[in-house]
């Protein structure tokens, strides 16, 4: 092997390195891309971002935790849980994540409070919550000794958009979106490293707010709702849940303004009748491809994308 070509064979395994160093160093995980249907395959809505010394979850729906710890990632990892509004299927998993971090496993042992963050209401939320497991959390107190800073919990509220978190280099920066006329707040998030960013939409309609601070960012993540046409026009409960969202030709052009480095879908809201055929995860990428002709992923539970100079899309795959 000659000098040369073990000098050019040296540099390419130093920017392979390179590369995949930048990669993992921001990285976005779905743990749960589901709705409200309780659905094995689909948990609840929930995306964890991993980026430089910060661990953060957006939203917490049904089974946020199982998810986190089939990573392998503690949930007294989290530096903080941003909500994006208050349906039920955002936020019933965030107690879970909030007793369960605490106890003395290895899956737990946080130390310190746990920190959220979210639109006016936060506050009221955790506030209930605490109510609601007082009885727990004092005979875990007293018969488990488990650390008292450990399970005390910080809310920061914020009432418009701006940035509403920075801590070494991260900055998440919350943004309005219109998940309908009754449903208020409703807020989307950005999240910034190093030159590198992710939208997360949240719950909304077909929204500019999304295009403008999704404008050519690595990932831009958005929800999504799709039924058969005949069970629409025949179910008034279908049309009120389909009003509030963004149909697959909505979102498509959404990404085609914003033009992200890569679109990937969330949420994914079916809306099935058994009187008529259910929409399929095909049907979604059909009907995104009417109006989107750039790179996209139908999201699914535990699909994981390292961002960097490539982004690097993963399904979950469990150790051996």
């Amino acid at each position: 092997m000659n000098k040369t070509f073990t000098s050019l064979l040296a540099s390419c395994l130093l920017v392979l390195t390179f590369t995949a160093h930048a990669q993992t160093d921001f990285k976005v995980t779905l743990l749960g891309t589901g709705s409200p249907n309780p659905d094995s395959q689909r948990f609840g809505p929930a995306t964890l971002v991993q980026t430089g010394s910060q661990t953060l979850l957006i939203d917490a729906g049904r089974g946020a935790s199982i998810r986190m710890w089939q990573l392998g990632v503690p949930l007294s990892r989290l530096n903080a849980v941003l909500l994006t509004h208050f349906h039920s299927d955002h936020t019933s998993g965030i107690a879970d994540i909030w007793l369960t971090g605490w106890v003395d496993t290895p899956y737990g042992r946080r130390k310190t409070p746990f920190q959220v963050i979210g639109p006016i209401g936060t506050k009221r939320l955790m506030q209930g919550l605490e109510q609601a497991y007082a009885d727990d959390v004092n005979i875990r107190l007293k018969d488990e000794k488990n650390p008292p800073a450990g399970i005390k919990v910080a809310v920061k509220e914020f009432k418009s958009e701006g940035v509403v978190y920075q801590q070494d280099g991260v900055v998440v920066t919350a943004f309005e979106v219109d998940h309908g006329d009754a449903i208020k707040p409703a807020y989307g998030y950005r999240i910034d490293y190093k030159g590198h960013s992710v939208v997360v939409s949240g719950d909304t309609r077909c929204t500019e707010n999304v295009v403008k601070y999704g404008k050519n960012t690595d990932l831009l993540i958005h929800e999504v709702a799709i039924a058969n046409l005949d069970a629409l026009n025949g179910n008034e409960g279908f049309r009120r849940i389909f009003a509030h969202h963004t149909s697959p030709q909505q979102a498509g052009r959404i990404f085609s303004q914003a033009r992200p480095r890569m679109a990937a879908y969330t949420h994914l809201v079916f809306l099935p009748d058994p009187r008529f055929p259910v929409p399929s995860v095909d049907d979604v990428m059909h009907q995104t491809r009417e109006t989107y002709d750039g790179p996209l992923q139908i999201g699914a539970d535990l699909m994981t994308f390292s961002i960097g100079e490539t982004i690097d899309v993963k399904p979950f795959s469990p150790k051996q």
